[in-house]
């Protein structure tokens, strides 16, 4: 997803844990620090999300620990392009996921990001 903001901008919104309910409706419509793990209400119910610490790679990877106890590992990057941004989400195919879910997955990611893209660069 190419952002028209520059990477410093982007990365820290989304490094910020506390900015997930306004873009991703997929994880978290509220969120709360508890021990070493945020606490985020999902429409999968209650989930536990570990992120990676601040760093200067635009490395924004996090672990999130489903209901069920299964853990996804999210792989996420921002990084310079030109005057913007772009940023990489991996959307895995879990094993147990039928084709069409995994679609339905990647839907909603791309839906949360646009929704970041128009937040981040004003439109929303």
């Amino acid at each position: 997803m190419t952002i028209d903001q520059p990477v410093n901008l982007v990365y820290e919104y989304i490094s910020n844990p506390k900015n997930l309910p306004s873009w991703a409706s997929g994880l978290s419509a509220s969120i709360r620090k508890e021990a070493d793990y945020w606490i985020s209400e999902s429409p999968m119910g209650l989930v536990k999300v570990k992120f990676v610490e601040k760093n200067i790679f635009g490395i924004l990877d996090h672990t999130v620990i489903l209901p069920s106890g299964i853990e996804v590992y999210n792989p996420m990057r921002v990084f310079q392009n030109h005057n913007g941004s772009e940023l990489l989400f991996t959307v895995y195919q879990l094993p147990d996921r039928s084709d069409e879910k995994f679609m339905e997955d990647s839907k909603l990611v791309e839906k949360d990001l646009k929704k970041l893209k128009d937040l981040l660069e004003g439109k929303l």
